[in-house]
């Protein structure tokens, strides 16, 4: 679970189809829509579920997306895509923040601080004929430090995993994802990245041929 919501993060830096890049956590809507679609993976990592609400609701145990909290998710990204640009080397980072990366140090202080935030401890379930599985229980806190320090364990969690040994930054033309190879064969973070790969290739072989 750890990988789908940290390649999530990542994700949130993408190509916008038309030759650029877009940012899905542009601003406090993009974020909100985000945090809906990821509440699963996130109630694994926050040590409880995480609701964030509209400001016309109020509950004890939600938050409403603000812009502060976009620069904090944006800036846990940012650590995120610092260190997946380490972990694919000596491959090259993706093309959209290969100039813009953190100190590795920096990056690493940065998820182990928000991580701290909310101390936690595992616990196991395991009913009869079921798959055993891990929850994590913490102290009592609001919604806001369990997003971050939730989004922070599970990227530590990749990062030390074997996952991360077959990162790669998606070499296709525009792309700008970080993907975990599936098989020995994939080049690719998705099929259509592949297409456009080779037509890009097609297109310079032909292009060479008339010059």
């Amino acid at each position: 679970m750890s990988q789908q919501l940290v390649l999530a993060l990542a994700s949130t830096i993408r190509h916008d189809g038309n030759g650029g890049v877009a940012d899905d956590l542009a601003d406090v809507g993009g974020l909100a829509t985000w945090l809906r679609e990821q509440a699963e993976p996130l109630r694994e990592y926050a040590a409880e579920p995480l609701r964030f609400t509209s400001e016309s609701e109020s509950e004890s145990d939600t938050a409403t997306p603000d812009e502060q909290l976009r620069l904090d998710v944006v800036a846990l990204r940012h650590a995120v895509r610092t260190l997946f640009a380490r972990a694919v080397r000596p491959g090259p980072p993706s093309r959209a923040d290969a100039s813009t990366l953190l100190p590795v140090p920096d990056a690493v202080d940065q998820l182990n601080r928000a991580a701290g935030q909310l101390p936690v401890r595992p616990v196991l379930s395991w009913p009869d004929e079921a798959t055993p599985t891990v929850s994590w229980h913490g102290e009592a806190a609001d919604a806001r430090r369990r997003l971050t320090a939730g989004l922070a364990r599970a990227a530590i969690e990749f990062l030390a995993s074997p996952a991360r040994d077959q990162l790669l930054a998606c070499p296709a033309p525009r792309c700008v994802r970080y993907f975990v190879k599936d098989h020995p064969r994939q080049e690719w973070c998705k099929p259509s990245c592949g297409n456009r790969a080779r037509v890009s290739r097609h297109y310079q072989r032909h292009a060479a041929n008339r010059s």
